[in-house]
């Protein structure tokens, strides 16, 4: 029995898209989203089901609103389908385009059954590579028909409807070389047969995404960055090529850079074995992500930051960073952010770079780097500015609203279906703001039943209504209570508690938290860069005597509330 035995598609209401079954007797797709939707939020990816019969295994994806579960009644290693999922996802925005939306699905159905049932065969996993499914899935191509009714080869191969079954392969023009194509395949599995591009380039992006928890006095709890090398090849033939990469501390600081290293089927792993940070490869044809690490951001204790002997303290220097400072005014409900950016990134590092630094080392942000940083915001002391910043504040459950929300930068606005406050800072705004930050303070609102309980007003005008229980009229006694002159003084210590009090449960409503989202180019937190990238003509084929290709490497450094300041 295959490790898969359905697939199944639902919109973003939840209706079925599309069902396909590969082996076994799985539940359906409309009594699987209900034992689905039942188990509380937030959803893991894998979900146990054992009150149906045989106990299931629900495996979930999410791509463009787009809900993909897989149901398995054996144990299976998780791994494998949740990483078939993802390239159900990647194959179907590849052929339908992105975004995936479920009016593609249903107008390209023939397609999607193709691709399915390439990538699965009775449960079995089979093709997942986008350039193998290219060779094998056939995609109506008005240019294709024209060319084919002639005579003439086209550039994508054509199925005849009325004498090929559904997943037949494709059959090529009866020429020598694309006879032998078609009976052997690709020399190269990842990698379409007879590639031609007028445009030789081939194009790098290193992606890293931050996951970063700050305790109050600013030392990282926990500090990683996961980063992709995305490869995008446009050359013919099949071009051989190594990229070097390296990283603060030379061999060292590669590995330590690239720990937790993932890589294509294309890459030689030998070769990065024996040489840490050079890759050498055949790459597929068009986008690829050509590795993965994850880098952790703190120094060890064993590195050579100290010299003495002496345990280095845990530093992380980030482009933003945020200050909360809560329990402010005279009632101790008002709250104040603050939103600190550095004067200078040094791109291609994960330190920031004093102002006093030489110009030399400033001019590490054009260093390996065509292309990279265009058109980007620079802050007056030239470095890379952080863009779309977002600072969402969680709200506890018990604010009913957030008023008087003042800014000196940007916008910002309480979403109440979330119970979050929104503050957006663009990347022009952020590039004039100072050492001094850019603050947003805001007053937060209880329920009213809460704040009716504990208003000030109120209970100032109790104390008076007590103190004059009964009237002697205006000449009364000496020891009328009205002449007391200690009466004062216990009407302001009763205040005072009260005044202590409503702080202490306004105490309850302060935020316990700060996440920042934004996006930076031309900086890497892992200090990992690109030295160079070349072609081996000698052991490539097809690429044509005296070609060039076009080179390009861009920096991307992510965060989606992947910074936390904790209070």
């Amino acid at each position: 029995m295959g490790a898969i035995e359905a697939l199944y598609i639902y919109d973003d209401h939840n209706n079925v898209v599309l069902d396909h079954y590969y082996t076994g007797r799985p539940l359906a797709a409309s009594d699987l989203i209900q034992l689905y939707l039942k188990h509380p939020s937030p959803r893991p990816a894998l979900i146990h089901l054992p009150h149906t019969l045989p106990q299931t295994l629900l495996f979930s994806h999410v791509q463009d609103r787009l809900l993909l579960l897989c149901p398995t009644s054996l144990e299976r290693e998780p791994l494998l389908i949740h990483e078939l999922l993802h390239r159900v996802g990647d194959a179907l925005e590849d052929f339908l385009g992105a975004p995936l939306l479920p009016s593609k699905i249903e107008a390209n159905y023939d397609i999607v059954l193709q691709i399915l049932g390439e990538i699965c065969d009775a449960g079995v996993v089979n093709h997942t590579e986008p350039n193998a499914l290219r060779e094998v899935v056939e995609v109506d191509d008005w240019v294709g028909n024209i060319l084919g009714g002639i005579g003439l080869p086209s550039s994508t191969p054509t199925l005849s409807r009325s004498s090929s079954p559904a997943f037949a392969r494709p059959t090529y023009p009866n020429t020598p070389s694309s006879t032998s194509t078609s009976a052997a395949g690709s020399a190269v599995p990842w990698r379409r047969a007879n590639v031609k591009h007028t445009s030789n380039e081939l194009y790098v992006d290193i992606v890293e995404s931050l996951s970063v928890v700050l305790a109050p006095s600013g030392r990282p709890i926990s500090a990683f960055a996961n980063g992709t090398v995305a490869f995008t090849a446009k050359i013919s033939g099949v071009p051989d090529l190594l990229l070097t990469l390296s990283a603060p501390g030379g061999r060292r600081g590669v590995e330590k850079a690239m720990d937790l290293a993932v890589f294509h089927p294309c890459v030689r792993l030998a070769r990065w074995r024996e040489r840490p940070g050079e890759l050498s490869f055949v790459p597929p044809d068009g986008r690829c992500a050509l590795a993965g690490y994850e880098c952790d951001l703190i120094p060890g204790i064993f590195d050579a930051a100290s010299t003495n002997g002496k345990i280095p303290v845990p530093n992380v220097n980030l482009p933003v960073t945020a200050e909360l400072v809560p329990s402010l005014g005279k009632a101790g409900d008002e709250l104040e952010v603050r939103l600190i950016l550095p004067l200078r990134v040094a791109a291609g590092s994960s330190s920031f770079v004093p102002s006093h630094e030489s110009a030399a080392v400033r001019s590490l942000s054009n260093v390996g780097r065509p292309g990279s940083g265009s058109g980007n915001v620079q802050t007056a002391a030239g470095g890379p500015t952080p863009e779309n910043i977002i600072v969402s504040i969680p709200a506890p459950q018990t604010v009913r609203n957030i008023t008087s929300i003042r800014t000196s930068k940007g916008e910002a606005h309480f979403l109440p279906e979330d119970f979050e406050l929104e503050w957006r800072v663009s990347g022009r705004e952020a590039a004039t703001i100072g050492s001094a930050g850019a603050t947003l303070r805001c007053t937060l609102v209880g329920m009213a039943d809460q704040n009716a309980d504990h208003d000030p007003s109120a209970s100032k005008m109790k104390l008076k209504t007590d103190t004059f229980d009964y009237d002697e009229g205006l000449n009364g006694s000496y020891q009328d209570d009205r002449f007391d002159s200690t009466k004062d003084k216990d009407i302001q210590d009763s205040t005072g508690g009260e005044d202590s009090d409503l702080k202490s449960k306004n105490a309850a409503l302060m935020p316990q938290s700060v996440q920042l989202s934004f996006y930076v180019k031309g900086w890497l937190a892992s200090g990992l860069k690109v030295d160079a990238l070349a072609v081996n003509t000698k052991s490539s084929k097809g690429l044509g005597a005296g070609v060039t290709p076009y080179k390009g490497v861009k920096y991307h450094t992510i965060s989606q509330k992947g910074v936390e300041v904790r209070t």
